[in-house]
């Protein structure tokens, strides 16, 4: 199958899934491995416990730094995946979404996955109308350079922190990645899981580290999570357009950049509100089958989070 098209032309036709794909490859890429999505759990914890490692090791300025620079990746690769068990993709089995994507992915970030997954669903099912429940994240892009600076102030000062740490002692959605339902999120299975990941830590005769792994999430972690924010949907071609190719973004960025605000293939965001039952894992796949029949011939293309900046922060004059 293919489509190619004129890039000039401007289209509002969608292009469902079974347009652009054979049957068989729908079936291939929307295949969830139980393995897979295991290997991707353990890398991520892996990498939490190398970097705190490295800091209880060889404490000092220079590693704190570098853990509270590399760890909010980290922090937000488990995001992503309770954003996969949200949809039901990261395991082939239903419990293993359920348990693992709620226990070891959401609740270490302060998250809740079946309220968050009730909200997420509502963002795919309005995304492109003004009914988008996630529209205060990016509905105000662009912006100026001053009123960007000030909000990443608030993120690394830990203003924003703090706001979600009251939202959640009073009750509130409980989770600032994305689109969480209202109700109170289990604020006690929450702190049971940092007291039980300081405990690990302890053990390891790194106690200690459970702060930075804190102030990390509290400053550099609020900073990450807006940018994918932005990222996916600010400052888009147009947001109130249902084709996804409009009010949607896919940024094609360097290792470096996604390793450190990008991880588990969420800057392939595009791709997955095009077909959303597609596994992180297999989104470069799902991405290189439509770009080689067409499908992003009239979308702009982005290949750095610091150019996705550049068009977020233009011509803006707001104050």
């Amino acid at each position: 199958m293919s489509l190619k098209r004129d890039p000039k032309a401007c289209s509002t036709t969608i292009i469902k899934p079974s347009q652009i794909l054979s049957a068989e490859e729908r079936l291939a890429l929307t295949r969830s491995s139980d393995l897979l999505g295991a290997t991707l759990v353990v890398q991520n914890w892996g990498l939490i416990f190398l970097l705190l490692g490295l800091a209880a090791h060889y404490p000092g300025a220079v590693t704190v730094l570098l853990v509270m620079v590399m760890l909010p990746g980290r922090q937000l690769g488990l995001a992503v995946l309770m954003h996969e068990a949200g949809h039901g993709t990261l395991f082939a089995s239903s419990k293993l979404n359920r348990v693992i994507g709620q226990w070891f992915c959401a609740l270490p970030t302060l998250g809740d996955l079946p309220s968050y997954a009730a909200g997420h669903l509502q963002h795919h099912r309005k995304a492109g109308t003004a009914d988008d429940p996630d529209l205060m994240n990016y509905a105000a892009y662009p912006i100026s350079k001053r009123s960007f600076a000030r909000k990443v102030f608030r993120d690394l000062t830990g203003q924003t922190g703090a706001k979600l740490l009251i939202s959640l002692v009073k009750g509130g959605a409980g989770n600032l990645s994305r689109g969480q339902a209202e109700g109170r999120t289990p604020l006690l299975q929450q702190i049971v899981v940092q007291v039980i990941l300081f405990l690990i830590l302890y053990a390891f005769g790194w106690g200690w580290t459970w702060w930075l792994w804190f102030a990390s999430f509290m400053t550099t972690y609020m900073l990450v999570i807006r940018l994918r924010q932005i990222a996916e949907h600010g400052a888009v071609p147009d947001l109130y357009d249902l084709d996804p190719r409009k009010n949607t973004r896919t940024v094609d960025a360097p290792y470096w950049q996604r390793f450190l605000v990008a991880p588990n293939a969420v800057n392939f965001h595009l791709e997955h509100h095009f077909m959303a039952a597609v596994p992180c894992y297999r989104l470069a796949e799902l991405r290189r089958l439509l770009n080689a029949r067409g499908y992003f011939d009239v979308t702009p293309r982005d290949s750095s989070y610091g150019g996705v900046l550049m068009k977020v922060l233009q011509q803006s004059a707001s104050p």
